[in-house]
């Protein structure tokens, strides 16, 4: 399977650390065409740093990031985010914030007014996808924090990206909605075929929606543990509670603790 993220020998430093240290360091990654990724670690080990570095918003001081066969030297444009936080502008309807990369990213931004209603059709499937079918007239204020953060999946996907980047997108929401949302990105996935890094905190999270799990050190970064997931797709709720799953859990979880021992 073709390689689309390529992370090489990668070393990064903020300009505004203080003390010098690396947030990453020999970090070495990859992720393949439409694989679903998860990245996982003990707080603070660079999970988002990593995320940046392979979207363009950070480059390394050291090494190479290559996504969909171009070394990242600006803004990677074929991507697509979303957050923990869905930031849905207050002033305009669920549609129209969905709508809004569409205003930013080309070519869409020199057809958007020519072919708006293609566009608009286009994210009232996404909508109907994520379960809110019939709900962009609302605005965000009118839907709640899990309707948000579908139609924030909507927004990242609505430019048809080859990379779509998730930083904790659900750790906000309670128990059920979140598990909600699992399945949702996973019939998403599913019916996209995009390339899919998650990075998260919940391990049951990673273990019910990767192809493939990355175990981070602490600061500074690197991958100390790689995990092929083996469970069959489509999945259901019902395996996070078999033997088989739990011990997925349980080794990521001894990954991280191990990883915290050597901080």
């Amino acid at each position: 399977m073709t390689t689309f993220v390529d992370i090489q020998d990668v070393t990064h430093v903020y300009a505004r650390a203080e003390d010098g240290a690396p947030a990453v360091q020999n970090l070495n990654l990859t992720v393949r065409e439409d694989e679903f990724a998860a990245i996982v670690g003990p707080s603070g080990c660079g999970k988002s740093t990593l995320m940046k570095l392979a979207t363009g918003l950070q480059f390394p001081r050291e090494g190479t990031v290559i996504v969909g066969g171009r070394e990242v030297g600006a803004p990677v444009k074929l991507a697509g985010m979303a957050f923990q936080n869905p930031t849905m502008l207050p002033w305009r309807t669920t549609l129209d914030n969905i709508l809004l990369p569409l205003e930013i990213v080309e070519p869409h931004r020199s057809r958007l007014r020519k072919h708006k209603a293609e566009y608009v059709a286009k994210a009232e499937c996404l909508l109907a996808q994520v379960g809110l079918k019939g709900q962009g007239h609302k605005f965000p204020w009118q839907l709640s924090g899990g309707m948000q953060q579908r139609a924030s999946l909507c927004r990242a996907l609505i430019h048809e990206p080859k990379l779509l980047m998730l930083d904790e997108p659900f750790g906000a929401l309670d128990t059920f909605t979140r598990e909600e949302l699992w399945c949702v990105m996973r019939d998403l996935h599913a019916a996209q075929k995009v390339t899919i890094i998650l990075v998260t905190h919940d391990l049951r999270e990673a273990a019910f929606l990767a192809d493939r799990i990355f175990c981070m050190s602490a600061r500074p970064g690197r991958i100390v543990a790689e995990r092929e997931v083996e469970f069959p797709r489509p999945r259901d709720l019902e395996i996070t509670y078999s033997a088989p799953f739990a011990s997925l859990v349980q080794e990521l979880r001894g990954h991280i603790a191990q990883a915290r021992a050597a901080a």
